[in-house]
């Protein structure tokens, strides 16, 4: 039987046979249905360990630790930003016999599910209890693991969708990829905060008041760690994976790692491409304290966290409709006008967030939030996300118009990663500030010279029988500093992307740059 060469994304050559290869034409998922249900089930899965990344912060907020220490758990969501740096290992290493993406999937999900299983015993404990402060290091490096371990699945999964789904439906890959990862963060963000509360259990859930919700954090990484267990000795044993390799194990077609990697590196080299990476490393600078630091304050001024989990719920059919909506103002040859239109909006959220915060403890009612408070708060978040996804579909949209056809998966992979870390340092920048911007005081009159200002003085203010009073919020200051400096970018960054968006097809090809 003869082989042919095709290409499933720019980035993937793979190898079909002649006599098996699917229509070209309209999506058809008849014989496709188990698949898809396969992929949707593993994306979920993958959106697990995000969303308790985004939980614990709020679990921790409450437990006295300080911002800086909140930068450093904040780490734990890099992974996902920088995972192109081994993707090549993952697409070009691999055991023939038992799957190209099977070799990588099947031990990485059992590996997940041991570190949940691990942690679980013992998370309890890092988290503090009976007044010990959390053991942050321990949490950082076991949540950064887990993620680490959930990035490398999403390659696997991401080049196994290729192979597993005929051609015609390929297309669906990124509806299980959007929907899958969505409902998994769902699950593990705002399902597990909903039901670890006491406050909304009792409130929706029970009929007698208990001082604990129906789950605990360890109750929950166990839970999940048995079903990535079990369900990957399933998709091991019964799930069987196309052989598209050579004898030797080497990738049909000569995508190997090194080859790869030199892609990146001539994709690098463009002017144009350089240009773009550092608007996009700069550009969220001005949007940090909104996005990081304002949820953290609003459950430190008294607001369930589980309330501010819930608010995502109302918005995850607009947020599915939203790029539809989005998409005739950005087909057409400038799509970032859509972002430069956004951007301003969006530095708007800082203050108007910074403002809620500081009216957040005389709004609060005895009994909670109540719904003209949470009305409030859903209208800003609602002018928050849609400012955001316009920004996010308008760039996607020029990622895809600049894109290299090809190598264009490598290079939207490139520029994808690049967003994601403008998004990720300035997050953890703006955690690690916030202590270092704040003023305080001890309470007592005897301790005027303590400021509180590190933790020794913070231990002799509290043995002395006082507190430290904090004086000048460096949430506050933070805020002013990012609304200027986002202001300020933005008389830099308007005429440089209007520049970007001028260039010629030519500008973001790599074909000149081939040896």
């Amino acid at each position: 039987m003869t082989l042919t060469k095709r290409k499933n994304s720019p980035e993937n050559e793979e190898l079909i046979e002649n006599g098996d290869a699917p229509n070209e034409g309209r999506s058809n998922i008849k014989g496709d249905e188990l698949n898809i249900a396969v992929l949707l089930f593993l994306y979920t899965l993958q959106g697990i360990p995000l969303g308790l990344a985004g939980a614990v912060p709020m679990l921790l907020q409450n437990k006295g630790i300080t911002y800086t220490q909140q930068a450093e758990f904040s780490l734990v969501n890099w992974p996902f930003s920088v995972k192109l740096l081994w993707a090549p290992i993952v697409d070009a290493m691999f055991w023939p016999e038992f799957g190209r993406r099977k070799t990588w999937l099947v031990p990485v999900q059992y590996l997940i599910g041991i570190v949940m299983i691990i942690v679980s015993y013992c998370v309890t404990d890092w988290l503090g209890i009976d007044g010990e402060p959390p053991s942050m290091t321990i949490l950082t490096v076991s949540f950064l693991l887990l993620n680490f371990l959930a990035a490398t699945q999403d390659i696997a999964v991401d080049g196994w969708a290729l192979t597993m789904l005929k051609r015609c439906n390929v297309g669906h890959a990124s509806t299980c990829n959007t929907v899958g990862q969505t409902a998994g963060f769902f699950l593990g963000y705002v399902m597990f905060l909903a039901l670890e509360s006491p406050y909304f259990c009792n409130k929706y859930l029970r009929t007698e008041p208990q001082e604990t919700g129906l789950v605990t954090l360890s109750s929950f990484l166990l839970f999940w760690g048995w079903i990535f267990i079990i369900t990957t000795t399933f998709i091991a044993i019964f799930k069987h994976e196309a052989n598209d390799t050579s004898a030797s194990g080497q990738v049909k077609g000569g995508n190997d790692i090194v080859s790869a990697y030199k892609q990146l590196y001539t994709i690098v080299k463009l002017p144009a491409v350089r240009k773009l990476a550092l608007v996009l490393f700069t550009a969220k600078l001005g949007f940090c304290a909104a996005d990081a630091v304002s949820g953290l304050k609003l459950v430190e001024a008294g607001v369930p966290r589980e309330d501010l989990a819930l608010l995502a719920v109302p918005l995850v059919p607009v947020q599915i409709i939203m790029p539809v909506i989005l998409a005739k103002h950005t087909t057409g040859p400038a799509p970032l006008s859509l972002w430069l239109k956004a951007f301003p909006l969006r530095l708007l959220v800082g203050p108007l967030a910074a403002a809620l915060v500081a009216f957040t403890p005389t709004l609060l009612g005895d009994s909670g939030p109540s719904y003209s408070y949470l009305s409030i708060l859903m209208l800003l978040y609602v002018f928050h996300q849609t400012c955001l996804y316009c920004m996010f579909v308008a760039v996607m949209a020029f990622f895809a118009k600049v894109s290299d056809p090809t190598v264009g998966g490598t290079y939207m992979t490139l520029l994808n990663t690049v967003s994601n870390l403008g998004t990720n340092w300035p997050s953890t920048l703006a955690l690690w500030a916030i202590d270092h911007l704040t003023y305080k005081s001890c309470s007592l009159s005897k301790l005027t010279d303590n400021k509180c200002s590190s933790t020794v003085e913070a231990e002799l203010c509290k043995s002395e029988g006082g507190t430290c009073v904090t004086e000048i919020d460096g949430y506050y200051i933070e805020t002013v500093i990012c609304v200027i400096l986002g202001f300020l970018w933005l008389q830099w960054g308007r005429p440089t992307i209007n520049r970007l968006q001028r260039l010629p097809p030519s500008a973001w090809q790599i074909s000149r740059y081939h040896r």
